[in-house]
């Protein structure tokens, strides 16, 4: 089989501040833009990496989720416990310093993990779990 990934989602509150976020801290490239207020569909990816995006979606505007299950999403973004992604860069302490430089959260500094990866994290403005991982050469 021949399969890549081409689209993963995360939802957003803000897609103002979650636009600002992946364009200015993380230097991704707006793709798309669709929609109105709140009620916006961005997608968003690595400069020279066009197979690959993250859409950034209301979490709730499906219409067969319950108003229970949107309170669940809610309180669970609101935890930061609903969305996630790891990406990856060879150069961890550069990228972290980048990102760092931007009105973000930082949840962990770049560290050595005891499972054999070095890596860091941050928060989006929705609350989702932005994990950089160190490339390492394999060989």
């Amino acid at each position: 089989m021949d399969i890549t990934i081409h689209t993963t989602a995360l939802p957003h509150v803000d897609p103002d501040a979650s636009v600002a976020f992946y364009r200015d801290a993380l230097g991704f490239e707006v793709r798309s833009d669709v929609g109105q207020g709140t009620m916006r569909w961005i997608t968003v990816g690595p400069v020279g990496q066009p197979g690959t995006s993250i859409l950034l979606a209301p979490p709730a505007a499906d219409p067969g989720i319950t108003e229970a299950e949107r309170r669940t999403i809610t309180e669970m973004m609101a935890k930061g416990t609903y969305g996630w992604i790891l990406l990856a860069t060879p150069d961890l302490d550069d990228t972290f310093a980048k990102v760092q430089a931007g009105d973000v959260e930082v949840v962990q500094e770049p560290t050595d993990q005891p499972y054999g990866v070095r890596d860091c994290a941050f928060r989006d403005p929705a609350g989702n779990l932005i994990r950089i991982q160190e490339l390492r050469d394999q060989g």
